[in-house]
């Protein structure tokens, strides 16, 4: 019977994971010894079920081979491990490859064989205990079930004799010797499955002298694991068949789930977290999912939500029945109102979550707080840096210190026992807490701090002064009638997604949710788009809060200053202001729901998109609105705006949507251009600043420049780019931004033609063409949310009011809303929570009230 994977030696686990993550799998497996159990009757072995089910398994798995290499005649290794046909057999110690071979033997070579079998014969006639086994380019001489004499004799007159001959090539075994008139070598056969299949990593399980040649090929990534006794070049050694079938289903589960991730909770279910420094995401069952440190954009040390509870989760979760292998589902989870506080509760167990407010920009403090009568388990296992680097938990009277990161990192949780466990890289604690209504269990992740005292302030002290922080800012806003619980929501949310030291703005908590389950289209959104960032605070200024625009614009100024002219603005930037890294891919997370690859950093940082320009002034216009006065360091940057704009409006670009194709002229982007200076003339007029004389004319051309190529009257619409038919959600703005007049039969027809051919039932896609990315992606909240305003603006508020209302029934149960919706898997997609989802719904909700 096979035992559990914890039985196994902790490296050898870590390195099976490590094997599990490769691109292209080979498994391979001697049988006999391996496979099955050595038995008296030969013709009796038979694999153990555990075996075959996870051969099998893995068989069936993408990217991934199985296959047994044995010394037995390949008819008769089919006959008796009626292993599935997914699993390659080869037979004879690797010279049968195919049953039919025996028909290519040369003449000669035939002959061969038929001597040899002849001159065996001879030699074992009589001898009891002794048999042949005839192969078709071999024979074998098995002497198990012989005397010990009789056994010597025996392969004493086989060596003498017919293993000199030309041609024959001798494989020795336990209690065998094998004669053969074709080469048979395990090594040259693993080798050539491995160029046949493409693996770029192999393992290999074996038990005899005749797979030391297979042992001997592997390198690099390879895993060599011999069963039993004897010398080896295997990496490692097992006892029995019995653990063989332990690490060939480990090795599957650990497959499985890399290739396709666990089960992974609904996008629209994952609440998030926030002290205007960090993020964190939790889960319907208040597991802690995601979570980087020190900052929202830096590596993760909770990616449970990208690579399953193996690259870092924190759960608390009560202990499970008598009898019971799963604790109780929870009964339902919310944020406490008009605050960033999560409550996760089960019954007769309250699990309370919240990041603190702090003065130290280093350091982030998750506080979860656990109360109620239910005894309660949790489960610590950070894993920094994606979980690449090797983590130890070290018990103090505190609590946990955390070892081996780069930053200091301690859970306070005093008085709470630990249990520390190993996988051979990484420690994890788990502890079973009893608490009460009247002593809850407090524990604090501090990150950033050594510090293993209690704080000065109590635990409900800071939760209240965390709570009141976010309720008093909500209550200074100014809020629509429609929706308003959920518009409340959506302001904290875009609040949460702002970092109060820098300025910057998220464009979205996470990296790599995919716009398309099991696909390649997974982004980074943890940094700042100038587009993103300036709608977003654009939002929050419309409702009532200018400070999230001031450090915006100051954050922009800042990037500004490290530019030689601000026509060289990049698309993004990090938090902080400053240029993105190379984008790179974490090939060891399996992705969420197995959608690889997890990708950090984001190339469309080296992009050309002249949209930009435009909703950093449209901010200033409406910050200027809301203030009653236009701030001079705003006005320098209207102008160097308009400068940019003058410089590049006429060049081709990538987008908005960051296509990583040719550039095209945009028709959106050449828009933004046009409301560059077409708010920068206004704001100097209402403001009484001196606007440059070209700003007029220049404005006047763009505009005529779309009429004149962006409109394609076969389509009856404005498309996308002047160049093709193609159609483009973001090509509404025509229209919404003022270019044309929204009665202008050419706007409505354009809405008309994207309603046709975008809208699907309660979403909209941005576009339907090839952009040279593979797969398929869902429907944007946001082009949903113009779709609505450009209803409204032709006077269809009955379709208005019906596809704000699909948009509010795709929130999830806190009122988050991810980047897109799939209305065929009714799921949502993308990262999550998504700024542009939140504003456009707080956008519709406040025409809807007007």
């Amino acid at each position: 019977m096979a035992l559990t994977a914890e039985a196994l030696p902790a490296e050898l686990r870590r390195l099976v994971v490590q094997l599990a993550r490769t691109p292209r799998l080979l498994v391979a497996s001697d049988y006999d010894g391996t496979l099955a159990p050595i038995v008296a009757d030969p013709s009796q072995a038979k694999p153990l079920p555990e075996s075959v089910h996870a051969l099998r398994s893995l068989a069936s798995l993408p990217a991934t081979t199985a296959a047994v290499i044995s010394g037995r005649a390949l008819r008769d290794l089919a006959t008796l491990s009626r292993l599935p046909s997914e699993v390659h057999l080869v037979g004879s110690h690797g010279s049968e490859f195919d049953v039919g071979f025996v028909h290519e033997l040369d003449p000669e070579v035939t002959q061969l064989r038929t001597e040899l079998q002849i001159s065996l014969q001879n030699i074992v006639a009589g001898q009891p205990g002794v048999r042949l086994e005839a192969k078709p380019a071999s024979v074998a001489v098995h002497v198990r079930a012989a005397e010990d004499g009789i056994a010597e004799d025996v392969l004493g007159a086989v060596r003498n004799g017919p293993a000199t001959w030309d041609g024959v090539q001798v494989t020795e075994g336990k209690a065998v010797v094998e004669l053969a008139v074709v080469q048979t070598d395990k090594g040259n056969a693993l080798e050539a499955l491995r160029h046949q299949v493409g693996a770029t990593a192999a393992m290999f399980l074996g038990d005899d002298v005749t797979d030391e040649k297979a042992f001997s090929r592997l390198q690099g990534p390879d895993l060599g694991i011999r069963v039993g006794d004897g010398e080896s070049a295997a990496d490692y050694r097992i006892n029995d068949t019995g653990e063989v079938a332990t690490v060939l289903a480990f090795l599957m589960e650990e497959r499985r789930t890399w290739l396709y991730g666990e089960q992974a909770p609904p996008i629209e279910r994952l609440t998030m977290l926030s002290n205007e420094r960090n993020v964190a995401l939790l889960t319907p069952d208040a597991r802690v999912t995601w979570m980087c440190h020190p900052g929202p954009d830096s590596a993760a040390m909770f990616a449970d939500l990208l690579g399953g509870s193996g690259a870092g989760t924190f759960t608390v979760r009560p202990q499970a029945g008598d009898g019971a292998q799963r604790s109780p589902l929870p009964l339902g989870q919310r944020y406490v109102p008009n605050t960033m506080t999560v409550e996760t509760r089960w019954s007769r167990l309250l699990v309370t979550d919240y990041l603190e407010h702090g003065s130290d920009p280093h350091r982030t403090d998750l506080i979860r707080v656990i109360s109620g009568s239910a005894r309660t388990a949790v489960d610590f296992a950070p894993r920094p840096e994606f979980g690449q680097v090797p983590v130890r938990l070290q018990p103090e009277s505190g609590g946990l210190r955390v070892l081996g990161t780069a930053e200091p990192m301690v859970l306070h949780s005093p008085g709470v026992q630990w249990e520390i466990s190993s996988d051979g890289m990484h420690e994890s604690a788990r502890a079973l807490v009893q608490p009460s209504d009247d002593e809850p269990v407090v524990l604090e992740l501090r990150c950033g701090s050594e510090d293993l005292e209690p704080a000065a302030e109590s635990e409900p002290q800071r939760r209240s002064a965390a709570d009141r922080y976010w309720s008093d800012w909500l209550a200074r806003l100014t809020l629509p009638e429609v929706e308003t619980d959920l518009v409340a929501r959506s302001a904290l949310t875009l609040r949460g997604l702002c970092n109060a030291d820098t300025g910057g703005i998220m464009a979205a908590a996470t990296t790599s949710l995919p716009e398309e389950i099991g696909g390649v289209r997974n982004w980074d959104y943890r940094y700042c788009w100038l587009r993103d960032g300036a709608m977003t605070a654009q939002a929050l200024v419309t409702l009532g809060s200018t400070t999230e625009a001031e450090a915006f614009l100051d954050w922009v100024h800042r990037v500004l200053e490290t530019l030689p002219g601000p026509e060289r603005l990049r698309p993004l930037y990090t938090l902080q202001g400053t240029g993105l890294g190379p984008e790179a891919v974490i090939d060891s997370l399996p992705g969420y729901a197995g959608s690889r690859p997890v990708r950090v950093g984001n190339l469309a940082d080296q992009q050309v998109q002249l949209d930009v320009f435009g909703p950093v002034v449209e901010l200033i216009a409406h910050l200027a609105q809301a203030t009653g006065g236009l701030r001079e360091t705003d006005w320098s940057l209207v102008k160097a705006m308009a400068e940019a704009v003058a410089h590049r409006w006429f060049e081709p670009d990538h987008g908005i949507w960051e296509e990583r194709d040719v550039p095209r002229h945009h028709i959106y982007s050449k828009v933004m251009c046009w409301l560059t200076l077409d708010r920068a003339v206004k704001l100097a007029t209402a403001y009484g600043y001196a606007a440059d004389p070209s700003w007029e004319n220049l404005r006047d051309q763009i505009a005529q420049d779309v009429i004149k190529n962006g409109w394609h009257p076969d389509v009856q619409a404005f498309t996308t780019a002047y160049e093709g038919s193609d159609l483009d959600a973001a090509s509404l703005h025509v229209g919404l931004s003022g270019l044309i007049d929204p009665s202008d039969e050419r706007f409505q027809a354009t809405v008309t033609a994207i309603e046709s051919e975008l809208r699907s039932g309660s979403t909209v896609y941005r576009y339907r063409r090839d952009d040279g990315l593979p797969g398929d992606e869902g429907g944007f909240h946001l082009c949903a949310a113009w779709l609505i305003e450009a209803y409204l603006l032709i006077g269809r508020r009955t379709e208005a009011e019906e596809l704000f209302q699909q948009i509010v029934d795709n929130a999830g149960p806190t009122g988050l809303l991810s980047e897109e919706y799939d209305p065929i898997a009714e799921r949502s997609l993308g990262n999550h929570p998504q700024a542009y989802s939140h504003l456009g719904l707080i956008r519709c909700a406040q025409l809807l009230s007007a």
